[in-house]
């Protein structure tokens, strides 16, 4: 298992950090700071998922009022996205 750290941008969540196996299937999801019942929902749905799964599922999401540029699903995808490109 891999351990991942990302920093978010332009959202309330500071980080995210996830386990990625062998297989490309996250685990252990979990947001620092933001909302904690949504962020907390988000990385229920995704455990289990494979990262281009995760991807797929939340490209063209709406952006967040708050930051007007992105949103949390957005930056997990980010995450992956940046992730992928380094296996």
């Amino acid at each position: 298992m891999k351990n991942v750290n990302y920093k978010t941008k332009g959202v309330c969540s500071k980080q995210i950090t996830f386990d990625i196996d062998d297989d490309n299937t996250l685990h252990n999801v979990k947001f620092l700071g933001g909302c904690p019942g949504n962020l907390n929902g988000i990385s229920r749905l995704v455990r289990g998922m494979k990262i281009d799964d995760v991807i797929s599922r939340f490209e063209s999401m709406p952006i967040c009022p708050s930051s007007k540029v992105t949103s949390c699903p957005e930056q997990i995808r980010r995450a992956l996205v940046e992730l992928r490109s380094k296996l």
